[in-house]
């Protein structure tokens, strides 16, 4: 019997569980470790924080799901990962043994890098379930004094996609709400121009993100760099191509929402040879650690180097096809590995993301994601909120019932006609 371990259950480590389990051996061992018995569908929670998504409807309670598949379930936070002794120590006291770890932790959420900034600060947040009910509450405070809107992400930030969607789905939300004209908005984005989306863009993600922008009538700074939040007011600084200072602005608002960069969870942080400096899990082409070679990763906890040198610091995003192609090639791998077989399979990292406006919205593919690509297609309308809402029933029954079926390799090939043995290749 070979123990595989699985710490995290986000969207990479619920269905990594899932698709381990089925890949090994029957008589292998499969541990889950999670700080939170309950997944909550992330992406739903920009409808969250304007009322259009209550709790309940976007969680899956992963502990019955994981003991009918045959998973064991610990649903108790990660203290220190000790690779050197094959071991995790868990906050309670626990320690948990294994033969092999995937590490699915996601990111830990870096808003004490900016004076101000978060929900403990003066800005909301739509990064986790609890941060967007916060920002429901202030959205309908808000609605009871209108004033100016400042929505975006910060330096370093790697998800950007988000903030574009909240932005409009904020807009929508005024307008329904006959508010809309009370309310200047403005988007600020550490992107060196609209639409790059940390992949230095996707099709025409910038003229197609330039003119919603500009059809909603929300302004938008880029190169910019978030200095300090106090309350009511954000001073911004614009960076030139030289990382000279060339405008500080200080911009009133009455709600803002920031997404802040990312770092790796204390857990894997600061491990020589499993991290780097920002503790992010290293990895190779099969997802596993150079180092610590019975370590893989996935997901969001994963080192991927920016696309290229910007005037302030961009990071690169781990989409939804990414961390699943990452999945599957990680379940496959170890299968073998369980089977005395080297590991062989590397995951295509494409990315397949659609970005909801609220009543329409831009869905693009960059295959791989990293240019230069195969495929570079964008695309534009009310279908794509549409195939959103589909996204996130299909995905929470997904969780619910236990499959290990990619959505979104299923999506891609239906519509790009890509052969699905090759989303998943062999070395």
């Amino acid at each position: 019997m070979t123990h595989f371990v699985v710490l995290g259950a986000g969207l990479g480590g619920a269905i990594m569980a899932y698709e381990l389990r089925d890949a090994v051996r029957p008589e292998d061992k499969v541990t889950v470790i999670t700080k939170d018995p309950k997944y909550h569908f992330v992406p739903s929670n920009p409808w969250v924080a304007v009322g259009w998504r209550q709790r309940q409807e976007i969680t899956a309670d992963l502990g019955p799901t994981m003991k009918r598949k045959g998973i064991e379930f610990i649903p108790v936070a990660a203290q220190k990962l000790h690779p050197d002794e094959n071991r995790v120590e868990l906050v309670d006291g626990q320690s948990v043994s294994y033969d092999y770890i995937v590490i699915a932790t996601g990111p830990e959420l870096a808003f004490d890098e900016i004076e101000g900034f978060g929900p403990d600060g003066h800005t909301q947040s739509i990064c986790h379930i609890d941060h967007a009910e916060q920002a429901r509450i202030a959205f309908e405070r808000f609605c009871e004094n209108p004033g100016p809107i400042i929505v975006g992400a910060a330096q370093g930030a790697s998800c950007f996609g988000p903030a574009y969607e909240f932005a409009f789905i904020l807009d929508t939300a005024l307008r329904k709400a006959k508010i809309r004209d009370q309310v200047p908005m403005t988007f600020v984005t550490s992107e060196p121009y609209v639409g790059h989306l940390g992949l230095d863009g996707v099709g025409d993600t910038k003229g197609l993100l330039e003119g919603e922008l500009r059809n909603h009538h929300i302004k938008w700074l880029t190169s910019s760099r978030v200095k300090k939040v106090e309350d009511g007011k954000m001073v911004v600084e614009e960076i030139a191509e030289d990382g000279a200072v060339k405008n500080t602005h200080e911009m009133p608002f009455g709600y803002a929402m920031m997404l802040p960069a990312f770092r790796g969870i204390p857990a894997v942080s600061g491990i020589e040879g499993l991290s780097n400096p920002r503790g992010f899990t290293i990895v190779d082409k099969y997802q596993r650690n150079p180092k610590y070679q019975n370590v893989f990763a996935v997901g969001v906890c994963v080192a991927i180097p920016p696309i290229g040198p910007t005037p302030v610091p961009c990071g690169v995003p781990k989409t939804g096809f990414m961390i699943e192609s990452m999945v599957t090639a990680t379940a496959r791998n170890l299968g073998d590995i369980a089977r005395g077989e080297e590991p062989s399979h590397i995951g295509s990292w494409n990315a397949v993301c659609l970005a909801d406006f609220g009543d329409s919205g831009i869905a693009f593919v960059a295959q791989p994601q990293i240019p230069p690509r195969n495929v570079n297609w964008s695309s534009s309308g009310k279908w794509v909120h549409m195939a959103k809402i589909g996204f996130e029933k299909y995905f929470l029954h997904k969780l619910r019932q236990g499959t290990s079926e990619t959505f979104y390799e299923k999506m891609a090939m239906k519509a790009l006609g890509i052969d699905k043995l090759k989303a998943v290749k062999r070395g």
